[in-house]
């Protein structure tokens, strides 16, 4: 097999490329899986960081923008045509005229300029705040200065003008699902959080809570022939080994596999033929909360991170389904510096700098976990020894994926243990660290650095791609050195299909998101799914 570590490295891109040569059959019913909790959070996708209510967002509602896996780029989903002005700040959209909400109302750029002022609206907190600051206007709508986003201008029904502050590529902005487009005339009544209307290729059918969410073919959607799939269930399924134990049983037509279940499939000489693996660009870190005190010092941070034998871990617990973290931006990232190193494993230089900051007999310190066998609390019970021996003391402080998220947005933590999403934006991703970036927004854990907010500041305004990406690398280098996180991995996504299933995307901005329109299962499916 081949394998690759770009953007969208897949291990199977013969049996993809086999399954896209043949003929999509219509009709059936395919059983996805939400992974990551035991529960979605909310339905409303505005309101949510988390990819696990993403994965069922995605099939009911569209962005100005999709991710394309194959291109590796953003391209346009619900504009036909983009014009963009010679300075790089003006963009101006042809809608498209044929597409309808499933309840009837036709999509106009009401919608858009709507969906964007409810997510920048700062009474909401919405996650995808951050994705519009850069819109001009955004930030005196925030501050109350303005009623309205002045640089969202409506020239007709399908003709919508955006204005940027800096030049920029709206694509890797406007493709979140955090900035989904809701209906104008519903979005902001209390139904719409439990019972939604988009514009995707499937319409809501039923939520049961803590068990599956359900949708159903869109008879009315945009783009003719789409999609081939009649329903799609997806089924919450957290723990690993029930995904194990469904998939096995062929209950379920995908899994997305942990570092144990990635070692089994593999030795597997059935399971192994049918593996997508890609380098997501997600960032596993513990983030320190700089306003609990012993995190305020640059020293204790750096102590952290060169206490804990990384290396180790990755290669015991992660059983080498990761990349070591040298900082914030991934591998994959065109701003990753190839020639930086993580930090070395150094009991003695952590006790050196513990000492130096006043720490020379330790602290202590929680961590917010949730049972992630990845990012979660086995890691943390794992370096538990580890700072021991630098007289850190740590607790795991255990809690359900489906609150972790409103915890570190509200700053109730001393630290956390996460995976976040570093790409394939760098600029997007770095902006978790500006200075004016709120923790509701993506600051989480506060820092705060002017020499990064001045390399940051000088790569926005940058036209040209090359010395942006210096400026940007020297800010993500800055980033490992004043190590507001301790650097874990980054992740390798591995996701294992039935044979029947067809239309899998290798997206590695997160395999567990995709475009279940393109997706299709064949006869040899089980009588329950055709």
């Amino acid at each position: 097999m081949l394998k690759t570590l770009t953007l969208a490295g897949v291990l199977s891109l013969g049996t993809i490329a086999a399954s896209l040569a043949q003929t999509p059959q219509r009709g059936g019913t395919l059983n996805f899986i939400a992974p990551y909790g035991s529960s979605f959070s909310t339905l409303d996708v505005h309101a949510t960081p988390t990819i696990q209510d993403d994965i069922f967002a995605s099939s009911i509602h569209r962005s100005l923008y999709r991710w394309d896996s194959e291109k590796n780029e953003p391209v346009l989903e619900l504009a036909s045509a983009v014009e963009e002005s010679s300075d790089g700040r003006v963009f101006t959209y042809r809608l498209r005229p044929n597409a309808v909400f499933h309840h009837g109302k036709p999509f106009t750029a009401d919608d858009v300029i709507w969906s964007y002022h409810r997510v920048a609206n700062p009474a909401n907190a919405f996650p995808g705040a951050r994705f519009l600051a850069n819109i001009k206007g955004v930030a005196e709508f925030a501050a109350g200065s303005a009623t309205t986003i002045s640089g969202l201008r409506k020239i007709d029904d399908h003709t919508l003008e955006i204005t940027y502050n800096t030049p920029t590529n709206p694509g890797f902005t406007l493709m979140r699902g955090t900035v989904a487009i809701y209906p104008s005339d519903i979005g902001g009544r209390p139904e719409f959080a439990t019972r939604p209307s988009g514009l995707g290729a499937f319409r809501f059918v039923e939520h049961v809570p803590g068990s599956r969410a359900v949708v159903e073919r869109f008879d009315r959607y945009y783009k003719e022939g789409l999609p081939y799939l009649n329903r799609v269930n997806v089924v919450i399924m957290g723990d690993a080994s029930a995904r194990d134990v469904a998939f096995r049983n062929r209950e379920i037509d995908v899994s997305i596999l942990g570092p144990a279940q990635y070692q089994t499939y593999q030795a597997d000489p059935v399971l192994k033929n049918h593996l997508i693996e890609v380098a997501e660009v997600f960032t596993r870190n513990i983030g320190f909360n700089l306003s609990y005190p012993p995190f305020a010092d640059r020293r204790v941070r750096q102590a952290i991170n060169h206490a804990i034998n990384s290396g180790l871990i990755i290669q015991r617990l992660a059983r080498n389904k990761a990349y070591p973290a040298t900082s914030w931006l991934p591998i994959s990232s065109p701003a990753y510096d190839r020639n930086a190193t993580p930090y070395a494993y150094d009991p003695a230089r952590a006790r050196a700098l513990l000492a130096e900051a006043g720490f020379a007999n330790g602290f202590e310190f929680e961590v917010n976990a949730t049972p992630n066998e990845s990012w979660g609390v086995p890691i943390v019970e794992a370096i538990i020894p580890m700072l021991a021996q630098v007289n850190i003391r740590v607790r795991p402080r255990p809690v359900e994926s489906a609150v972790h998220s409103e915890l570190i947005v509200k700053g109730e933590f001393q630290s956390y243990i996460w995976s976040n999403a570093t790409g394939p934006d760098p600029v997007s991703a770095l902006l978790c660290f500006y200075s004016k970036t709120p923790r509701s927004a993506c600051n989480y854990t506060g820092f705060s650095n002017p020499e990064f907010d001045r390399l940051f500041d000088a790569a926005r305004a940058e036209r040209d791609p090359a010395k942006q990406n210096d400026l940007l690398r020297q800010a993500n280098n800055l980033l490992q050195q004043e190590a507001p996180i301790w650097f874990f991995n980054y992740n390798k996504a591995v996701m294992a299909y039935q044979p029947w299933l067809h239309g899998l995307q290798p997206n590695a901005t997160e395999l567990a998101l995709q475009n279940y329109e393109a997706l299709w299962i064949d006869s040899t499916a089980p009588a329950s799914r055709r």
